[in-house]
């Protein structure tokens, strides 16, 4: 798999999340209020893993655009781990609340 196309698979899944994020938002929404405050908290978090996922996406396209493998490689490196997280988080939000 090439940068761009590694980097389109990247988008994918974090627009993917948003998605999910808004529909477990609203469901949220209509929960009892422990479950919700719950829920909320869930929800910033893996909003914030997934701000910082998009930040290393960002990285990523700036140095793919002049960089040589080593540093490409770096910034891939740190959004992988920055999705694996969020990952991690999402697998948890979704097993607990569907």
């Amino acid at each position: 798999m090439d940068r761009k196309e590694y980097q389109e698979k990247l988008e994918a899944q974090l627009q993917e999340w948003r998605d999910k994020i808004e529909e477990l938002t609203g469901k949220a929404k209509k929960a009892t209020a422990e479950a919700k405050t719950e829920m909320e908290n869930q929800i910033a978090s893996l909003s914030a893993r997934m701000a910082t996922a998009q930040k290393k996406l960002t990285e990523m396209k700036e140095k793919m655009k002049d960089a040589g493998a080593e540093a490409w490689e770096k910034v891939r490196g740190e959004a992988e781990k920055a999705m694996a997280e969020a990952k991690s988080i999402w697998d948890k939000v979704k097993a607990k609340f569907g």
